[in-house]
């Protein structure tokens, strides 16, 4: 494919995110789908182009004088992409294949975009407006820059996994991707964001990810699974385990000793943490499936660790998923605060004297972090916060409560929240 239908291609998936409310992958697979004629560089180019204007959509829109979806992507190219205005004129107007020639107001916005500078906050930070209340209470004026650190491409983030092999090994074997060490974490490593005008390799493509060597995984989502503690040799519960990313970490961590129980209340998620623990050699898993009744009987008051990684909001992965952004609603985050309601009482029982709950959450908004644990230990006795990590490389990230709160601003990783609470020992005051 030429420029022309690239652009043409990324428009129209567009199109169909904005008129019909689809979700970017849904979107992006109907196309593919469509358009089998497409090679990989014209998939990557495509998808690239798409995900850099949902990052970028309302500052693209200031700057252009327009938010329509033809000159958010015209500008994307231009102020993303850095491609001169005769590049994006000539992609847009090759007949037949392009969107349609530019307009004198685009050719004047392409030439001289607005200054940023002048743009109000949730633009500078490319977030809806509904959400600057939120962000100013956790952030304050730092807001539009944490904004704008999310609205950037995404590394991608592997973890070496111990039960199959070690950091030096598998830096070898991803050479071709040029992997390196994070110096956060010694099992993390850390791939720069990919180009979507070059063809880059896939960490799936190498022979060691289908033997177990790393997962892709987060170095934020790495850092929470920390604040579990030491748990070789102990019992720990994953009580919304999903797919299964955190669960194996844990594992891992345990190196196979005590035991190790995830339970989701979709059954159907579970069936990928079973096929991805098999690969990465967990010998200590116990899937706990919502289809069968009465599923964590006999685990109540002994587990040393409730890992609680509770759905939210996501707010904290908008690099990644740039249209959840945009799709996010009061209603859906009154929602997701009464999910994580539910699922801090229903975790608290499980926890014997002197275990943890964690608490995780991959959201910024103080409605999801503290003030859920705030509300928790305002209804719940028997727990206290304790430092939610002791890594000196980690506790420039703690809250004045002990909380731990990363971000792409700060901490380089994706947006995480967590909180560590502690139950006292039998007969502790």
């Amino acid at each position: 494919m030429r420029d022309a239908g690239r652009l043409a291609a990324a428009i129209d998936v567009l199109t169909q995110i904005e008129e019909r409310h689809r979700p970017v992958r849904m979107a992006l697979k109907n196309w593919g789908e469509s358009a089998r004629y497409a090679g990989s560089k014209d998939r990557a180019f495509v998808s690239g182009l798409v995900l850099d204007v949902l990052r970028r959509r309302r500052s693209l829109g200031w700057r252009m004088g327009d938010d329509s979806v033809r000159a958010v992507a015209l500008g994307a190219l231009r102020l993303l992409w850095d491609w001169p205005v005769e590049r994006v004129a000539e992609a847009a107007g090759e007949e037949p294949h392009g969107p349609g020639p530019l307009t004198d107001a685009e050719r004047a916005a392409l030439d001289a975009p607005r200054d940023l500078a002048d743009a109000p906050t949730p633009v500078k930070g490319d977030y809806p407006d509904w959400l600057d209340a939120q962000l100013f209470r956790v952030f304050g004026e730092d807001r539009a820059a944490e904004g704008a650190a999310l609205s950037e491409r995404a590394p991608v983030d592997l973890r070496v996994n111990l039960l199959k092999s070690d950091p030096e090994r598998t830096l070898k074997a991803l050479a071709s991707l040029s992997a390196q060490p994070t110096e956060v974490l010694p099992t993390a490593l850390r791939m720069p964001a990919l180009d979507p005008m070059t063809r880059s390799g896939a960490v799936e493509t190498i022979p060691q990810f289908s033997k177990g060597w790393f997962e892709v995984q987060d170095l934020g989502s790495q850092i929470a699974v920390t604040a579990a503690g030491e748990v070789k040799g102990k019992q720990v519960l994953d009580l919304c385990a999903g797919g299964g990313g955190k669960t194996l970490a844990l594992a891992a961590a345990m190196g196979n000793s005590g035991q190790i129980y995830a339970y989701d209340s979709d059954a159907r998620r579970l069936a990928d943490t079973i096929r991805r623990a098999d690969r990465a050699g967990v010998r200590n898993l116990q899937i706990r499936s919502p289809v069968n009744p009465d599923p964590l009987k006999g685990l109540e008051g002994r587990m040393d660790v409730v890992f609680i990684d509770a759905p939210c909001s996501g707010t904290g992965s908008w690099r990644r998923h740039p249209d959840t952004k945009w799709r996010l609603s009061p209603d859906t985050l009154a929602q997701r605060i009464a999910d994580q309601d539910a699922v801090l009482d229903a975790g608290a029982p499980f926890v014997k004297p002197g275990g943890r709950l964690v608490y995780v959450t991959c959201s910024v908004l103080p409605e999801e972090d503290e003030d859920r644990v705030t509300a928790f230990l305002a209804r719940t006795g028997g727990f206290a916060p304790r430092p939610a990590t002791d890594d000196p490389k980690l506790t420039q990230y703690l809250t004045p409560e002990g909380y731990l709160r990363l971000t792409p601003r700060s901490a380089g990783t994706d947006g995480f929240f967590v909180a560590v609470l502690q139950k006292p020992a039998n007969g502790a005051s």
